[in-house]
């Protein structure tokens, strides 16, 4: 507990000093919580924190030498300068991670209690949030997901009374145990400022996740004396208060104890005369540790691939279905899940109904019967779903999730944006964060404005995402494979209206390499780039003007991110004219990623301007009359292709 004082106040200090350049949030005042609930676990046990994080990190053993040159943003902190006060993280300390996002620690904890569980460890995850986080639906999705699968999470609520400025009065009409009762776990509450008491709190329920016990549920009563911010003039709570806490501090309550069990005084002050000694050698390695060279700026955003995967059908056979055996997309879906289950004991599948259930679209029928727990039902909590991924994905699995239409991704979003993209870059790559989201989408059958969208852009545009959109059933099988594989968070995205697509069936050891376009169809007049369902439709639309004497090269990009540029560029060299068609709305979308590539790169081998043939920005409507008229086909497509060749 000293420790953990002397570094917030030292870091307080470096703060008003200038030498933390970034938000610093303290816990000065909830020492006992952090040491108490952190004292039974073990090195391989596990803990989520939150955005005031230092004292747990602190107690579950991270040095404090790298944590303050991670505060001073240099190459030698936890997390190299990438995370900050925010974001420290050490998952081979068992550290996963102090998290900017109220709430966000506690989905990834349940990923974390299921790769234990998974793979007969008996480890316990700790979660620790504030009372503010049980205002967020992923408090509730977090917690109802462990309490369904039985999951070794202890829940530790930090209750020190305020949600940044507001009163936890003020937030909540229900208390955490009547909560708890809702969810059907056991709860139990503590003095927060009594360090043997939450230790000892901490024991028994430690020793009962390792037996078996489901989630609990943990309320320590502690305080901060600090405000919510380094900064924080806190005009929402008067000084009394504060000084009446302050006479509970749990440094003063722990020192009593010792000098009443008969420790000396100076036994006492040796400690804090180690721990003030420690923490100044600490601040200097960091004030003498060098800042990140900008040349490695674009470190650590990625993983770097496994071993390159080449395709071992040939590309016109893969992507025509010309021969061989009749093969559709939705086989190929659930031939690639099974081979990697089978061939990968890390690799778990879960998702709404994707057990029992075996999918809406019966795609992993039969699944959970050949691989029992491993693939697993799970409440509709698409955030507590997205958080299992990146939690299992963190602890060493390779989860592969599934979230049923992808416009439902906009109910887990942070766990795209901020977790799964973001996790490995602000950890300074000590996360793995090898995960697959599969999702599906598809206008033209009236499923109307939340059921139809393609949203590619929207998880383009994130940094650390590899983004997939497959369209043929060689293709899915092979990319999604390779998906599984991979170190990085892939989204999977499959077209439901190609799910009875047929085609040729590629070899069980068939692969396709993430990031690499194909050429579907060769040309000389026009190159036309897309992916997914559109793909057919510019294969369709060259057919048609083929009889008109116009040559089209269809591209198909099969991998939005990473982008195959190259392919693209090589093409547009050998025709001059490009067109690019999707079923995301036009407006700020891929084309117009592949516009600007065009423009700047390829700007020479232009002979007309860049044509995109997509739907105008509107939501997707229901009439089929009026969604006829909003998605292009290849009539569309045929005639942007005629008007450049006019050009």
């Amino acid at each position: 507990m000293r420790r953990i004082r002397r570094f917030e106040e030292r870091a307080g200090q470096l703060y008003r000093d200038t030498e933390v350049p970034g938000f610093l949030h303290l816990s000065i005042g909830q020492e006992a919580t952090a040491v108490g609930a952190c004292w039974p676990l073990r090195a391989t046990d596990a803990i989520t924190s939150t955005h005031r994080g230092h004292g747990h990190c602190l107690a579950k053993g991270m040095p404090p030498a790298p944590m303050f040159a991670e505060l001073m943003g240099r190459d030698a902190g936890t997390c190299h300068g990438r995370g900050g006060s925010m974001h420290i993280a050490d998952p081979a300390l068992g550290v996963y991670g102090a998290n900017g996002i109220v709430g966000a620690g506690l989905p990834i904890a349940g990923g974390v209690a299921t790769a234990f569980r998974l793979t007969g460890n008996d480890g316990v995850v700790v979660a620790f949030f504030g009372d503010g986080a049980v205002a967020q639906g992923m408090f509730h999705e977090a917690v109802n997901l462990a309490a369904v699968w039985d999951l070794p999470v202890i829940f530790c609520c930090e209750n020190n009374h305020y949600a940044e400025f507001s009163r936890a009065a003020d937030q909540h009409r229900a208390g955490l145990a009547d909560r708890a009762g809702g969810y059907g776990i056991e709860y139990a509450h503590v003095d927060g400022n009594d360090v043997v008491a939450v230790a000892e709190v901490m024991a028994k329920l430690v020793e009962g996740r390792r037996r078996g016990g489901g989630p609990v549920l943990l309320e320590a009563d502690t305080y901060r004396w600090q405000g919510h911010y380094e900064g924080d003039p806190q005009r929402y709570r008067d000084a009394g208060e504060v000084d009446e806490w302050r006479r509970r501090d749990p440094l003063t309550v722990a020192r009593d104890r010792l000098l009443a069990l008969g420790v000396g005084s100076a036994a006492v002050a040796v400690v804090d005369t180690e721990v003030d000694a420690e923490i100044e050698e600490a601040i200097e390695f960091a004030r003498a540790a060098p800042e990140p060279s900008p040349s490695s700026l674009g470190e650590y955003v990625v993983a770097p691939s496994v071993a390159a995967v080449s395709e071992t059908v040939p590309v016109a056979e893969a992507g025509t279905g010309a021969g061989g055996e009749r093969y559709r997309v939705m086989d190929a879906v659930r031939d690639a899940l099974d081979r990697e289950l089978a061939e990968d004991p890390d690799v778990f599948v879960a998702g709404i109904d994707v057990g029992a259930g075996g999918n809406v679209f019966g795609l992993t029928r039969g699944l959970a019967e050949t691989y029992p727990e491993r693939v697993r039902d799970t409440p509709i909590s698409e955030t507590a779903i997205a958080g299992l991924a990146v939690g299992a994905a963190m602890a060493g699995l390779r989860p592969v999730v599934e979230i049923m239409y992808m416009d439902f991704l906009g109910v887990c979003f942070d766990q795209l944006l901020n977790q799964a993209a973001k996790l490995r870059y602000m950890t300074g790559g000590r996360a793995p964060m090898s995960l697959v989201l599969r999702t599906q989408f598809g206008a033209g059958r009236s499923s109307g404005s939340q059921h139809s969208q393609s949203l590619e852009a929207l998880l383009a545009h994130i940094p650390g995402l590899t983004v997939v959109m497959p369209s043929t059933p060689a293709d899915t099988y092979g990319l999604l494979r390779a998906a599984i594989r991979d170190p990085n968070p892939v989204v999977f995205v499959e077209h439901r209206h190609l799910y009875g697509f047929r085609g040729v069936k590629p070899p069980p050891t068939h692969l396709v390499p993430l990031g690499r376009a194909v050429v579907r169809r060769p040309g000389t007049d026009v190159t036309v780039v897309s992916w997914s369902r559109m793909v057919h439709e510019a294969l369709a639309a060259a057919d048609a003007v083929a009889a008109e004497g116009i040559s089209v090269e269809v591209v198909d990009l099969r991998t939005i991110v990473p982008l195959d540029r190259a392919t693209v560029l090589e093409s547009l060299a050998r025709t001059n004219r490009l067109v690019i068609a999707h079923e995301a709305v036009r407006d700020f979308g891929v084309g117009a990623e592949l516009a600007a590539l065009a423009v700047d790169e390829g700007f020479w081998h232009l002979d007309a301007p860049v044509v995109r043939v997509a739907p105008p920005p509107t939501p997707v409507p229901y009439a089929p009359a009026l969604e006829r008229a909003w998605l292009p086909g290849a009539e569309a497509i045929a005639d942007a292709v005629r008007r450049l060749v006019r050009t």
